[in-house]
């Protein structure tokens, strides 16, 4: 096992009393850091009709970041494609790959990272929005960019982009749904370990064991992402995590979400026994702990998975917490 590599994925996640241009101003110094850091990509995730998330195109917010950056990939994870056409999801990430070669990632997701109604405002049809055809516009957008339609193929004959650049393309996954895609057509995988912990390894594994060489890759390309948070001490890591742990809390559980809690509010809350019960069907989506515990977790399940790769997803409650996170996170890892 190669040293582990690690990324970052940003939901985009307001904390009280930030503008949206605040917030975005914030994410292009986080990129920044991430490149200082050593981190191999950093990600931007796509929410729809969510009032604390500033992510519902990651395409734009790419071209933003990787114009202030230098070496490190930036990439959607990811691209809802249900949401969208193939051509323009080929478009976008061609031009973007032309503005910044070889630093660019496109994550396909299957999901449309929203609700009903949401998406339907997306789609413009009821038809559309209960149509499952995603096979079929995965194979259109790789087609696009392989530029390999069959001959007899009406999209044949669209001159999608003359940019020869290509980002790098991911399949990603919550469920088992999503892993037999990216290794039958020789994609990268990553598996949101943040959403559901339990079955994170066993999916990985099988994506490992069944990926067939492509274009694409020529080997295995699985990507491990979780919640991290982590600190000086034990101590002030829990400290840190009670917003998060009351965010996901309330998520599961039904309650209404609102804004992200700061540290006040979090521990001056009683979780109600919904609240409770979904923290605990929760707990292990989330690390919490000194980096030499992040470390220590992160080695044995990698090796576990057969991954080389960790995306972190962080919901640190203030600036500095998740600066200085990501700070201790990479001395110890990298």
């Amino acid at each position: 096992m190669e040293k582990i590599q690690l990324s970052i994925l940003d939901i985009g996640m307001m904390l009280q009393g930030q503008t949206a241009t605040e917030a975005l101003a914030q994410s292009v110094r986080f990129v920044q850091l991430a490149e200082e850091l050593g981190y191999k990509r950093y990600w931007f995730a796509e929410h729809h009709n969510a009032g604390n998330q500033i992510s519902p195109s990651p395409a734009i917010l790419i071209a933003h970041t990787a114009a202030h950056t230098k070496t490190i990939r930036v990439g959607a994870g990811g691209i809802m494609l249900p949401n969208h056409s193939p051509l323009k999801v080929a478009e976008d990430f061609a031009l973007l790959a032309a503005m910044h070669p070889g630093r660019i990632d496109l994550g396909i997701g299957r999901a449309p990272g929203t609700d009903g109604l949401t998406a339907l405002a997306l789609r413009r049809s009821r038809e559309a929005v209960y149509q499952y055809d995603f096979p079929e516009n995965l194979d259109e957008l790789l087609h696009y960019f392989q530029r390999d339609f069959p001959t007899d193929h009406p999209f044949a004959r669209i001159k999608f982009s003359p940019s020869t650049e290509l980002p790098d393309v991911f399949m990603l996954g919550s469920s088992n749904g999503g892993v037999q895609f990216a290794a039958n057509k020789g994609v990268g995988f990553a598996f949101a370990a943040h959403m559901s912990p339990d079955i994170a390894v066993p999916t990985l594994r099988h994506y490992h064991d069944t990926f067939q060489p492509s274009d694409w890759l020529s080997a295995p390309h699985g990507i491990y992402s979780i919640s991290i948070i982590t600190a000086e001490t034990e101590e002030e890591a829990y400290y840190l995590a009670r917003p998060a742990q009351l965010f996901w809390a309330r998520i599961f559980s039904g309650a209404p979400i609102g804004n992200f809690p700061t540290l006040e509010e979090a521990h001056a809350h009683t979780f109600t026994p919904a609240e409770k019960s979904a923290a605990t069907r929760m707990e292990n989506s989330m690390l919490i702990g000194t980096p030499a515990q992040m470390a220590k977790q992160l080695k044995h399940v990698t090796k576990e998975a057969g991954v080389e790769e960790v995306m972190v997803l962080s919901f640190y409650p203030t600036i500095e917490s998740r600066v200085n996170g990501y700070r201790l996170l990479a001395e110890s890892m990298l």
